[in-house]
């Protein structure tokens, strides 16, 4: 059996055209081997190239016309809004604006949006929706955690932010302005979930827990706080803190335990604010999923010892 000819190394990590490929010097023979996958027409990979939402999106785009770009749940992704576990990548969310044609192809789904308010801007070099009018297609998608979870991670500052990703996504003042004026579906549910996003929150769980509490009767706790020491020093960066009542709610995904060094540093770190006088409440997924009412009645009676 011959040897299969080898990607040119510019066509290697990232989906081509088949024009590409011919410039290249590749024949259709190799184009049509069993290494590389189709994702849409006129677009070849090698399947690892393709295993992103990024990386899908960039394959489009490479065959697309330029008035396309992504939208809904593609869109949150690129923006990297947590969403719930199982939502498939496919198909990709592609828009236009009207009057422009509704985008069809294989593992596509088209949208054509009024102009109004869209903006198209770049993400990873791709075309995408706006974070504010991404947040608002996710009304008619999500449920209202979910929601308040997505515009939490986009209006977030985050303690250490990513070089290169200016960070918020949206004001918050920008995004209440939006869903008040929004009136496609899920308008009303964005109107709600407006009310209840907070800035300092740095994970789904953490929205989720948060909205538990005080769903739960509870006083809202301040999110992403830091604590200082007696002279003002900082101590450390919270999940969630009633500052006057010295008690702290972490949430502890447990993804943690697969690094030993980050594990026995949060170990360190709760165990000192204990030393220092706080009362830390550790909730874990089981306690915010499947057992709510036990979560809330532990914060509960950690409140009420603290206030005496």
């Amino acid at each position: 059996m011959p040897r299969r000819v080898a990607l040119p190394d510019p066509l290697i990590g990232r989906a081509f055209t088949v024009a590409e490929a011919r410039s290249a010097g590749l024949g259709e023979g190799r184009l049509r081997s069993a290494d590389l996958v189709r994702p849409y027409h006129g677009v070849r990979a090698r399947a690892p190239d393709v295993s992103t939402t990024s990386a899908l999106a960039a394959a489009y785009q490479r065959r697309a016309p330029a008035s396309h770009f992504f939208s809904h749940l593609t869109a949150a992704r690129l923006w990297r809004v947590p969403l719930p576990r199982g939502d498939a990548a496919h198909p990709l969310d592609v828009a236009v604006l009207k009057p422009e044609g509704l985008p069809r192809s294989a593992a596509v789904r088209g949208h054509r949006l009024v102009p109004q308010g869209v903006e198209v801007t770049e993400r990873f070099g791709l075309r995408v929706a706006d974070a504010a009018s991404t947040w608002c297609q996710l009304g008619a998608l999500l449920g209202h955690d979910d929601l308040v979870a997505a515009a939490d991670h986009l209006v977030l500052r985050p303690a250490f932010p990513e070089a290169g990703d200016a960070r918020p996504y949206v004001e918050l003042t920008d995004l209440a302005e939006r869903a008040s004026s929004y009136r496609s579906p899920g308008a009303a549910l964005l109107r709600r979930a407006i009310g209840d996003v907070r800035q300092g929150v740095e994970s789904r769980p953490e929205t989720h827990l948060r909205l538990l509490i005080v769903r739960g009767g509870l006083p809202e706790p301040e999110p992403g706080a830091a604590v200082l020491d007696s002279r003002g020093a900082f101590v450390a960066r919270v999940d969630l803190l009633y500052r006057e009542l010295r008690v702290i709610v972490e949430y502890d995904g447990e993804q943690h335990r697969t690094d030993d060094r980050q594990y026995e540093k949060d170990l360190r770190r709760l165990e000192h604010l204990r030393e220092l006088g706080w009362t830390v409440v550790v909730v874990r997924g089981s306690g915010l999923y499947r057992h709510p009412a036990e979560t809330v009645r532990r914060i509960a009676a950690a409140l009420g010892s603290a206030a005496g």
